[in-house]
């Protein structure tokens, strides 16, 4: 059993406080430093003002591009309830990220010379905890800032608003988080908050399309219910506040790493252009979570027979998969709604997205040359071999989303079903990235080309599909 964390009142005498352990690691870090505070500052105000400037650029380009003819006019009700609908799935995806981070997470030196001592845990974990509050209300507020000016809000007042919904969101999220953090492994309610908004956004999505395609529209509501979301998150904000500064001595020292491992994953990843690397960490997660399996046997036949049906029971092993490839379909539905000059560019991307979430075969025998040797055979025909899930999942989502578009020449659809397996098959291949390669120094600074290639291995044919479609589409 985990012995209970230790508090103020049962810590042994002698042993100091957080706040002196703190201070005293604050003290040792500063030795190794010699940024001021005005160079702190500085940093910090230039990246609010990229930030700002990049992201008010963002919104203006956006809304120019929804009123403009390329994209093509849909009805004011459509676009409402499927950006509904959106924030939905957004709010269930960070709330999948935020127990994916923890959020609270610690290194392993903290993990093993603090976490590890009989400190006080909730006064060591308290400062995180605020300062990640204060982090989550910025940037959803920020955010939501962001999604009512693209919805052409532009009264200070209502802006305001928008900002207290997205603030108070954001803290009762975080704060749940917390509390889902602490909870015991067998607790099934984070994973029902996760799944409750995705749910919703798939239906709202699934109602909207039908609607639509049945040549009738959804009515946009007179006025948006912003006071109503303020009413309805603040209380939450609070009561998930109070609840999750009571569960902070309960968070045990697995889940604090647990973060950990993954945002160096992620961090390591993003410096390093490798998404495998963060790719890789996750499917070992996803694999360990199943924990047993029923086994059962093949049907007979030759060697790439059984590897076939091998790469199909992953798919069975792995139902999220299937899930976002079903999903993906309703997406290229609801964006030939929405944005109906740009359907065939979605057609394009989402085809090499679904076509993309079903290579796990195809990956893990292209990144293990002992796997290859072990299963036997050229290595040509394992790739063959693995990239049958793939392309028949790649057509068969191609066939469905067929009356989304408009249609183009006869050779056009088969052409571009093929790139689009093609440009799956690159980037389930691509070998491991090697950094030895060409650089060129620029006015902006030396541009690794060479590592760039490599990493919009299947991404750069997708851009030529895109281009593509769109001048013959």
């Amino acid at each position: 059993m985990t012995a209970a964390p230790a508090t103020v009142a049962d810590a042994p005498a002698g042993v100091p406080t957080a706040r002196q352990v703190r201070t005293r690691l604050r003290r040792a870090r500063s030795r190794h430093h010699d940024h001021s505070l005005g160079d702190v500052l500085g940093d910090a105000y230039v990246i609010v003002l990229f930030v700002g400037m990049y992201g008010w650029f963002a919104v203006s380009a956006s809304r120019n591009l929804l009123d403009s003819p390329t994209v093509g006019q849909a009805e004011p009700g459509v676009r409402w309830w499927l950006a509904v609908a959106a924030l939905l799935a957004g709010a269930g995806l960070a709330w999948r990220g935020l127990r994916a981070l923890g959020p609270l997470l610690v290194t392993p030196a903290t993990q093993s010379w603090a976490t590890s001592a009989p400190i006080d845990r909730r006064a060591w974990l308290a400062p995180r905890f605020v300062l990640l509050l204060v982090g989550a209300a910025t940037g959803t507020a920020a955010l939501a800032v962001a999604v009512a000016a693209l919805a052409g809000v532009g009264e200070p007042a209502a802006l305001g608003w928008a900002a207290a919904a997205g603030a108070g969101w954001g803290v009762a999220a975080l704060a749940l988080s917390v509390v889902a953090q602490s909870s015991r492994s067998g607790r099934r309610w984070p994973t029902v908050a996760g799944a409750v908004p995705i749910a919703a956004a798939a239906v709202i999505t699934t109602v909207v399309v039908l609607v639509g395609r049945l040549g009738d529209g959804l009515p946009r509501p007179a006025t948006t219910p912003t006071v109503a979301l303020v009413a309805v998150a603040v209380p939450l904000a609070v009561v998930g506040t109070v609840r999750a500064v009571r569960a902070l001595p309960r968070v045990d020292r697995a889940s604090l790493t647990t973060g950990a491992q993954f945002a160096n994953a992620a961090a390591t990843a993003t410096i390093l252009l490798d998404p495998s690397l963060l790719a890789g960490l996750v499917e070992s997660r996803r694999w360990r979570r199943i924990g047993r399996v029923r086994s059962r046997r093949f049907l007979p036949g030759p060697g790439w027979w059984a590897l076939l049906q091998a790469d199909v029971r992953r798919l069975r092993r792995h139902p999220s998969a299937v899930l976002i490839w079903a999903a993906l379909l309703g997406v290229q539905y609801a964006a030939a709604l929405a944005l109906p000059g740009l359907a065939g560019a979605a057609q394009v991307v989402f085809a090499y997205l679904a076509a993309d979430r079903l290579t796990g075969g195809l990956r893990a025998v292209s990144r293990s040359p002992g796997l290859r040797r072990a299963l036997g055979g050229s290595d040509n025909l394992l790739r063959g071999i693995h990239v049958v899930v793939p392309a028949a999942g790649a057509g068969l989502w191609w066939l469905l989303t067929l009356p989304t578009v408009d249609p183009g020449p006869p050779w056009l659809a088969p052409t571009l079903a093929l790139g689009v397996v093609a440009a799956a098959f690159r980037a389930g291949t691509r070998p491991p990235i090697n950094y030895g390669g060409a650089t060129v120094n620029t006015p902006f600074g030396m541009i690794p080309v060479d590592l760039l290639r490599q990493g919009s291995r299947g991404p750069a044919l997708l851009a030529v599909l895109v281009l593509v479609q769109l001048f013959l589409g």
